[in-house]
């Protein structure tokens, strides 16, 4: 008998030496005081992996790897239109000649005038810690205020650095004498890290009034205590000669000069509705280092600051728009700790090609950059994270490990890799071997059960309203669907427009896919009806959602082009899933199922729509749709219906479609229904147009 001959690169193919073998060598042939070497510099690494935010030294590269994320991930929007700044500035001292305390006749002049413009809420982010002459008439305007105000407030307890004892006596005073039901004090603590640097909320001790934030504008419970990051935010226009900051800051001489009705109603369009925070935008006064000062603002070339002011206005509007983010819990950073130097123990032992272990290097370098900013991007608090100590961690469990490997020695590579060969066919060591282009496009056969829908009037809709309002219902209206089909295990295929088209049996198949396709086909259906009901009174309203079914084979994968694919289903099933979506509008229905489909559906609802061609078809198709609104009689004498014409009965077919037409007068598909049936004969099908 003819042995095989292997091929020539046989001895040449590399193969990796079992991971089992390997750690089991370690065990055997490290040696007691080694392996305990080994294993105490390995909870070392996982010690850095985890704490390295307390760590003196690497503390500060975890917060300037945090700022790079902070600033590098800012949002860019346009100018926020809820909230205006009114400060003293550097001119506003001049003028006045009155540098510390800040001019209080300003202020009441600047307060009278905003109190009839408007503004919701004003928040002043200056301390009367200290006396002045023109006291008596900012009480008095203090007191008279309509506008719910917000005084800052301290206290020597938690702010030892900036208020002392007299000053705070002096304060609690002030505020004594103009508290009102609208004027009220506001904690304008700040919390900043070792290094100087504002990054999170502050703390709220008992014994301080609420934050300004939460003081301003209303704050839900989940997010009183809120410690995590602040989101600062950059603007959209930050080039050269167009520069539009987040917020707009107006100087205080605008709203303190005497005015006259209209000069009043001009000014009022800047603070009519919006939060108004009042306070100093001195250059060498309540400056803060912030994420983004780190980095040379791309405009000034400069490491900017920030007035503490503005730091109240970004946490106002983080507060305002629901930004909050996620803190990572204590056990996930724990097991990511233990991940990533497992990865580095585990990368030291691959025994493959250079290529590969580079790969795998490469990779897992990628994991400790694009992790972190992948994070932050999704709203997740990041200053927690240990982005540095990841590296170190896994840095130590590659030393660690590798050292220990090294010490035992290394096996010929040829021997394990050609055993592989000789084990394994080709093609299933190539799936057991890592691909390094994850990216390839691919597509295996599948049967699948499709799924499209489409929202009648929505066009109509477009053109009646307001693009906002068309956006806004359409999020609502497709997180409705979406959540039926995710909660339903099925697959969003795509978006098109209002249409939803989704599939079941892929990526992975379940015996009770058609069950679950054909259950979310109906609540689609229904979901869609509800929706219409919600609607807001004044929209336009808007039609049925019409659902199609089918099940037939597909091919599933990954398609399109090297800058981008999508994961979809291509082939006949799910046009036919389309024809069945648009020939409700025909026949009267919300939902069409085919025989296939509702063969595997297990549902006992469903009622026989007769045989149609559908538009674009030469094949005509049995159509189902559920009905759990009447009981299995009704259902069954609409069955045995269609099963007399299609039996060609002529007599059963005429005395059920005369006691039908009676009994389903007001039902508009089972009349169609009779209609389609007078209309052909035993065999034939209704085409559809």
């Amino acid at each position: 008998m003819t042995r095989p001959q292997a091929s020539p690169d046989a001895a040449e193919r590399p193969a990796t030496v079992p991971l089992g073998k390997r750690l089991r060598r370690l065990a055997t042939q490290l040696g007691p005081s080694r392996m305990a070497a080994t294993l105490l510099f390995l909870l070392l690494a996982v010690l850095i992996a985890r704490t390295s935010w307390q760590i003196p030294l690497i503390n500060d590269a975890e917060r300037a790897l945090y700022d790079a994320r902070a600033t590098l991930m800012a949002p860019k929007v346009a100018q926020d239109k809820r909230i205006v700044l009114i400060t003293y500035n550097d001119e506003t001292l001049f003028n006045t000649g009155i540098r510390s305390p800040l001019d209080r006749t300003l202020l009441a002049r600047a307060l009278a005038n905003i109190d009839q413009m408007g503004a919701k809420a004003i928040g002043i982010d200056i301390a009367f810690d200290s006396p002045r002459p023109d006291d008596p008439l900012l009480k008095s305007q203090l007191r008279a205020m309509r506008t719910p105000t917000w005084l800052a407030y301290a206290e020597q307890a938690s702010n030892p650095n900036t208020i002392f004892y007299e000053q705070q006596r002096f304060l609690q005073t002030f505020i004594a004498d103009v508290a009102t039901a609208t004027t009220k004090p506001t904690s304008v603590l700040f919390r900043t890290d070792g290094d100087g640097v504002i990054r999170t909320w502050p703390d709220r001790p008992k014994t301080l009034p609420p934050l300004m934030a939460n003081a301003l504008a209303p704050v839900d419970a989940a997010h009183a205590d809120f410690q995590g990051n602040i989101r600062f935010l950059t603007p959209a226009r930050a080039t050269a000669g167009q520069e539009e900051p987040v917020f707009a800051n107006l100087p205080i001489d605008t709203f303190a000069m005497p005015m006259d009705a209209d000069l009043r109603a001009s000014l009022s369009e800047l603070v009519r509705g919006r939060y108004v925070l009042i306070g100093g935008d001195i250059i060498d006064n309540d400056q803060f280092n912030t994420p983004m000062s780190r980095f040379t603002d791309p405009l000034t070339g400069l490491h900017e600051t920030m007035i503490g002011l503005e730091v109240h206005v970004h946490m106002l509007a983080q507060q305002l728009d629901g930004a909050w983010t996620t803190p990572i819990p204590g056990a996930l950073l724990w097991a990511l700790a233990l991940l990533v130097v497992l990865a580095g123990g585990l990368t030291s032992l691959i025994d493959v090609r250079a290529r590969w272990v580079a790969l795998a290097f490469l990779v897992q370098m990628a994991f400790f950059v694009v992790v972190p900013f992948w994070f932050q991007g999704r709203g997740v608090d990041t200053t927690t994270l240990p982005a540095f100590g990841w590296a170190l961690g896994w840095l130590f469990g590659y030393a660690a490990v590798g050292t220990a490997a090294r010490t035992i020695g290394s096996r010929q590579r040829a021997f394990a890799q050609s055993a592989l060969g000789k084990y394994l066919p080709a093609d299933v060591a190539a799936q057991i071997m890592r691909d390094p282009d994850q990216l390839s496009l691919h597509g295996e056969r599948r049967t699948i059960y499709c799924v499209f829908t489409d929202l009648e009037g929505f066009t109509k809709l477009s053109h009646a309203t307001t693009p906002e309002t068309v956006a806004r219902l359409l999020n609502e209206y497709l997180d409705r669907l979406s959540d039926i089909v995710l909660d339903h295990g099925g697959t969003i295929d795509k978006f098109v427009g209002d249409a939803v088209v989704a599939f079941w049996g892929a990526p992975i198949g379940r015996p009770d896919d058609g069950e679950k396709a054909a259950a979310a086909a109906l609540a689609m259906y229904r979901a869609g009806e509800q929706f219409r009901v919600d609607m807001a009174e004044g929209v336009p309203p808007l039609g049925m959602t019409r659902v199609g079914l089918h099940v037939g084979d597909a091919i599933v994968g990954n398609f399109g082009g090297e800058g981008r694919i999508q994961y979809t289903a291509l082939g006949d099933s799910m046009n036919t899933a389309s024809r069945l979506e648009s020939a409700n509008k025909s026949l009267k229905t919300g939902v069409l199922i085919s025989a296939e489909a509702a063969e595997r559906s297990g549902r006992d609802d469903l009622v026989p729509m007769g045989r149609v061609t559908l538009r674009g078809r030469a094949r005509p198709v049995d159509v189902f749709t559920p009905r759990p609104d009447l009981n299995a009689a009704q259902r069954g004498r609409i069955a045995a219906l269609v099963a007399a014409h299609a039996a060609g009965d002529r007599k059963a077919y005429v005395t059920g479609a005369t006691a039908l037409a009676g009994e389903f007068g007001q039902d508009a598909a089972i009349q169609f229904l009779i209609e389609r049936l007078n209309e052909t004969e035993k065999g034939e099908s209704y085409v559809l147009s």
